[in-house]
């Protein structure tokens, strides 16, 4: 069985950070992420956890607004609430990666500035794709 999950989206807000007893790290955020729907403009709201020094690095660099892709695991988990039982979901964060350039402001694109492509070594055929 394999459990991944591959996420692009956006922060609904600032991360919330803070440490276990055990002093380790963790860090809590939403991404809103859009659905492919030609009639509407929906979102999804998908929570995300990270652990350790992935927490740290989103909890310094990551701000409301800020589109990033998340690679980790889906994680189904349940609670009772007013003797309820509740089922929540969330992606626990295995690797996070930036989509913007730093100082892009209110979610707007910033293309590179380097579209200079590596040239194959001496010798060496281009590849073929």
């Amino acid at each position: 069985m394999y459990n991944k999950v591959f996420l692009i989206g956006r922060l609904t807000r600032d991360p919330e950070a803070k440490s276990t007893s055990a002093g380790v790290m963790v860090s809590r955020f939403t991404l809103a992420i859009n659905r492919s729907s030609k009639r509407d403009s929906e979102a999804d709201f998908i929570r995300i956890v990270a652990w350790r020094k992935l927490a740290e690095t989103c909890n310094n660099y990551l701000r409301k607004g800020k589109l990033i892709a998340i690679e980790g695991r889906l994680q189904i988990g349940s609670y009772e609430k007013n003797g309820q039982q509740i089922q929540s979901a969330e992606v626990i964060a295995d690797s996070m990666q930036m989509l913007e350039k730093k100082g892009a402001e209110d979610g707007a694109f910033v293309p590179r500035t380097d579209t200079t492509a590596s040239s194959p070594a001496s010798g060496e055929e281009p590849a073929p794709f």
